[in-house]
């Protein structure tokens, strides 16, 4: 059996295992488990051949990057539903720590200047951005749907807007960052990161492979933080009103299952 056969039926055996267990514990989640390891081989088998074109034409890297970018920022963007322009501002907290933090990195000469370094970097980083952006979002706005009596009342005590939902979204961007600080305080002792098995599998060195893991995850950490709080900011600035007025976002809508 060729390690390509091998692969895609682990990976069909596993999806199977996990759909059937839902099914019989009754999780409601069978068909969504089903459907996203479906949606997940297409997408990824449409990517490969992207990327594959993408590698012999350059020029295409800067479109991919983009496309990226703005299908990241349409996703976060629908999680964030009640607030004013809510795909713009995901589209601000994603691609300007994820893009400045790619261009850094190959200016300095951590990576090199080709679309088989660049576009992969960047995917990394936007995909962070983008998980810290809604998760930072959407705390954000659990918390001020609950929090609207508080709100009230450090507004009667003669707190500004924005003092008054500084403690809100201070506890946003802690929440939305605990997944980023959790991955590098346990990486190599909990998990193994893609990137550094991939390396290895690919036959890079594993003091090289450490290198360039430690290098992304520490560019990583930085680009959710800057991403968090942006995000909150931004969802704060769309509730002040004149007036020292606070207007709450509609109430977000729940996540899909799946």
């Amino acid at each position: 059996m060729s390690a390509a056969v091998a692969q895609v039926g682990a990976g069909a055996l596993f999806a199977l295992g996990a759909a059937g267990l839902a099914w019989r514990y009754r999780l409601g989640l069978a068909r969504p488990l089903v459907t996203a390891a479906l949606r997940a081989a297409v997408q990824l088998a449409a990517v490969g051949a992207v990327v594959a074109l993408v590698f012999r034409v350059p020029a295409l890297a800067v479109l991919f990057v983009a496309v990226m970018a703005t299908t990241a920022a349409l996703t976060s963007g629908s999680r964030l539903r009640g607030v004013p322009a809510a795909r713009r501002a995901a589209a601000v907290a994603i691609a300007l720590p994820a893009l400045a933090a790619t261009a850094i990195l190959l200016a300095v000469g951590a990576f090199a200047w080709t679309p088989r370094a660049a576009v992969p970097t960047a995917g990394i980083l936007i995909g962070g951005a983008m998980t810290a952006t809604t998760l930072t979002g959407r705390r954000l706005l659990e918390a001020l749907e609950r929090g609207g009596d508080e709100l009230e009342t450090r507004l009667a005590l003669g707190d500004t807007a924005r003092a008054a939902l500084a403690p809100f979204t201070r506890q946003a961007v802690q929440t939305g960052l605990v997944p980023a600080i959790d991955q590098t305080r346990s990486v190599g002792l909990v998990t193994l990161p893609g990137t550094f098995v991939g390396l290895l599998l690919g036959g890079a060195s594993p003091a090289a492979a450490a290198r360039i893991q430690l290098t992304v995850l520490l560019a990583l950490l930085a680009v959710e933080l800057v991403s968090a709080v942006l995000v909150s900011e931004l969802v704060a600035r769309a509730c002040i009103r004149p007036g020292e007025r606070i207007e709450l976002p509609a109430a977000p809508a729940k996540a899909p299952r799946g």
